[in-house]
């Protein structure tokens, strides 16, 4: 047991024989502080990712909307106008339809038609609307085909498009290119292009149709509704002019895209379809900087709103900034603060120095100072009659003159102790009353040593 006991490591000891002092913090401040703002950032981050739906699967699905990325995706287009200066916003969430600036929808062919019509007629006195249309049947790569990137898709022809309820006097058409296999060309806006499939094409026939892009042969890829609206740049481009005289101009542009692949992936590798994408954009009435918003809560991304989304929207967003503020002020305090706490002191400390300080406190706050000057002369007498062996039956005044003998016996020259005592009982300053007093102890003190 012996030599177990010599052989113990040095931190097998306790902490005081180890050198650790008890009660020190294992942290320093600045680990204590890089901990906390680590972990409130991630915490802020969840919160926030909860809130916008942020990092929870993927949009590029293979499907036609803004975030698609395979060849029937518009993902090229949202980021050609970005680029061009216009805030994009990919909504998730219906109440952001209803905002300024141009809105592009994409629905699928499986779509509700009264659903878009309701969406659109919302916004004919808010901003332009830009639909775009449906048209190939999408599938995932097979897996032979091992190169194939995520959203990468197979087009496998036309998929047939009904939306009963929107637009029931327009009629889509889908059919072949041409005969002899040649590009579908078309031209519009004083431009002109290819499309990139030479089989496939789409196209629309309706009386309130006003084309603004066609096939050669005559057929319409894209146009704007003529329901008695003024549009000026539209009406420029337009191939026809109006069929009647505005009635309202207040409304915004409705424009359909009937051949998707005019503005899609696909078609956007062609430098043609991007000033194509400008001359529509700008067709649509929107400002050189307006917000262009591509819906995705009808792909199938849409979410509710929940009180994380309107913490970090505004007007919320201001409350919650303020909040994360008064938050940052707390950590700061309390980081300043850091380290083992003191122990509060007791109101009344022990000791006879406390209480004389407590009592001399009392006192001085109560201003009654000059109150203390005979009590304290006559504890002085008293003290002085014991150190001197006098009998303690003596009146005050025989017991003062015993005492003046005895001082004058050992200093001829010293202010008899009668006077110093009637000088502190008749202090009434403080000045007065303190050197009285001392004159008092150095004269005790003279006469005990």
């Amino acid at each position: 047991m012996s030599e177990m006991s010599a052989t113990a490591p040095a931190d097998a000891r306790p902490a005081a024989q180890a050198g650790i002092p008890v009660g020190a913090n294992p942290f320093s401040r600045w680990a204590v502080l890089a901990l906390v703002l680590i972990g409130s950032a991630l915490f802020l981050s969840l919160l926030w990712m909860i809130g916008t739906g942020t990092g929870f699967g993927s949009t590029n699905d293979g499907q036609s909307h803004a975030d698609g990325r395979g060849l029937n995706g518009y993902a090229a287009m949202a980021r050609y106008i970005e680029k061009r200066g216009h805030p994009v916003v990919r909504a998730r969430n219906v109440g952001a339809l209803d905002k300024p600036g141009l809105l592009v929808l994409t629905p699928p062919a499986g779509a509700d038609g009264e659903d878009i019509e309701k969406i659109v007629s919302k916004r004919r006195y808010i901003g332009p609307t830009l639909v775009i249309l449906p048209k190939w049947m999408a599938l995932q790569p097979g897996r032979e085909q091992e190169k194939a990137k995520t959203g990468w898709v197979n087009l496998q022809g036309m998929r047939p498009l009904e939306w009963r309820g929107f637009l029931d006097d327009v009629t889509v058409v889908q059919g072949e290119v041409d005969a002899n296999g040649a590009k579908a060309r078309w031209h519009g806006f004083g431009l002109e292009g290819a499309l990139p499939s030479r089989k496939a094409l789409q196209s629309g026939k309706g009386d309130t149709l006003v084309p603004v892009v066609e096939e050669q042969d005559g057929r319409v890829l894209a146009a704007f509704i003529d329901d008695g609206g003024s549009y000026p740049a539209l009406e420029d481009a337009a191939l026809t002019g109006m069929s009647s005289d505005p009635e309202d101009e207040d409304l915004y542009p409705l424009v359909l895209v009937f051949e998707p692949d005019l503005v899609d992936n696909w078609g956007m590798a062609d430098r043609r379809a991007a000033q194509l994408v400008d001359a529509l954009v700008a067709a649509s009435e929107v400002e050189p900087r307006g917000t262009v918003t591509f819906d995705l809560t009808m792909n199938g991304f849409g979410r509710a709103q929940n009180l994380l989304t309107l913490a970090f929207t505004p007007p919320f967003l201001a409350a919650t900034l303020c909040l994360l503020l008064a938050a940052l002020v707390l950590g700061w305090r309390a980081f300043l603060r850091f380290g083992p706490p003191l122990a509060g002191e007791r109101a009344i400390a022990f000791g006879k120095r406390a209480l004389v300080a407590n009592s001399a406190g009392l006192v001085r706050r109560s201003h009654r100072l000059h109150l203390i000057g005979g009590p304290y002369a006559d504890h002085a007498r008293d003290r002085l009659i014991r150190a001197l062996a006098l009998p303690r039956t003596l009146p005050p005044e025989q017991a003062d003159a015993a005492i003046d003998r005895a001082l004058a016996s050992r200093r001829a020259d010293a202010e008899p102790f009668s006077a110093i005592s009637a000088r502190l009982r008749h202090a009434r300053k403080s000045h007065d009353l303190v050197k009285a007093a001392r004159d008092l102890h150095a004269l005790e003190r003279m006469l005990t040593r």
